[in-house]
């Protein structure tokens, strides 16, 4: 059986959830695919065909692969690491999910098992790919060893994995890739909301050059020192408010007043800022959906509300930047 686990867009509250303020997410229909398999050699095998990587490790190596992750993550809270010092290759990120589920829950594998993994979600693009591969790891472990598990244990499990990434995950891109649909998410309470249904795209600017765990860092004082923390909640429920009753104009109002929240947060590359204010000049408005970067001219995803696609396409055509066809997704983290 094959497990998928939906990408993700944060609509509003990017940044600010990491502090208890509200988010608005929704799951995309672009997935991580995971199946587990047995084999006859007494290893563990990963193969991601997205990242040409393919091999084997016993299951003391991923034993001691795990403790050696735990403990430069304690040297990154400690403040003698950076946080993309704690993994060394982003399949270490599945291994480490891998190990920890079955140590955490004091399972035994009494054969060989391999796991494949394959993506169309852009790495490091702020659209959720590393929740989702952690969360079709763990899925598909548990479904090959017949375990049954809470939506809570998988989240938890999850969040662990994700911390090693990301330096504080604020767990919005595990809950939305388990639950699927739009979700107001608020100091852990999930608030089921219909898909928005309004002419909105998906502009790809390309793999930042900071990690999440940077600008996450990055950013902090600025919610530590000011008010702006507030200031993103209230833009976060007005965008609530402006899909639950489909109104375009608010929508886009708050799209802007949150990319200028998060422009101030200094999250926001000159190039990106340029581009969103060329889409403000033309009528529409825009926003990137991930962390963003604190450095180089790339953001990740763009979320773009318009009624001009044309110009659009004009637009993304002179930033040589591409548009990604995207649509909501109901199901969260399922078999197919």
């Amino acid at each position: 059986m094959k497990i998928h686990a939906p990408g993700k867009l944060i609509l509003s509250g990017e940044h600010a959830v990491v502090y208890g303020k509200p988010a608005l997410a929704m799951a995309v229909n672009r997935y991580v695919t995971a199946t587990a398999t047995p084999q006859l050699l007494p290893i563990v095998s990963f193969d991601l065909s997205d990242l040409a990587y393919e091999h084997g490790l016993t299951f003391t190596a991923l034993k001691r692969l795990k403790s050696r992750i735990k403990q430069k993550y304690q040297r990154f809270i400690q403040g003698d690491f950076k946080i993309r010092d704690v993994l060394q290759k982003p399949v270490e990120l599945a291994q480490f999910a891998f190990t920890l589920f079955l140590e955490t829950l004091n399972l035994k594998l009494t054969q060989g098992i391999k796991i494949r993994i394959q993506s169309d979600i852009p790495m490091g693009c702020g659209m959720g790919s590393s929740a989702a591969t952690v969360l079709s790891i763990v899925h598909a472990i548990a479904h090959h060893l017949q375990v049954d598990l809470s939506h809570e244990i998988f989240y938890r499990l999850g969040l662990e994995a994700e911390n090693m990434q990301h330096g504080y995950s604020s767990g919005l891109d595990l809950r939305v890739s388990l639950h699927g649909g739009c979700l107001f998410v608020q100091e852990g309470h999930i608030h089921q909301r219909p898909i928005p249904q309004l002419s909105m795209y998906l502009v790809n600017t390309g793999s930042p050059k900071s990690t999440t765990g940077e600008c996450v860092t990055h950013a902090a004082p600025f919610f530590k020192n000011s008010q702006i923390g507030d200031d993103f909640a209230h833009v976060t429920e007005a965008m609530d408010k402006a899909f639950t009753i489909n109104n375009t104009a608010h929508v886009m109002d708050a799209v802007r007043a949150n990319h200028a929240l998060l422009t101030k947060i200094e999250v926001v590359p000159h190039a990106v800022q340029h581009f969103i204010h060329e889409i403000e000049r033309q009528g529409g408005a825009a926003k990137i959906c991930g962390a963003g970067s604190v450095a180089g001219d790339k953001a990740g995803v763009v979320l773009v509300v318009t009624e001009n696609m044309n110009e659009l396409a004009d637009l993304c055509a002179q930033y040589h930047y591409a548009i990604l066809p995207i649509a909501g997704e109901a199901r969260g983290v399922h078999i197919a």
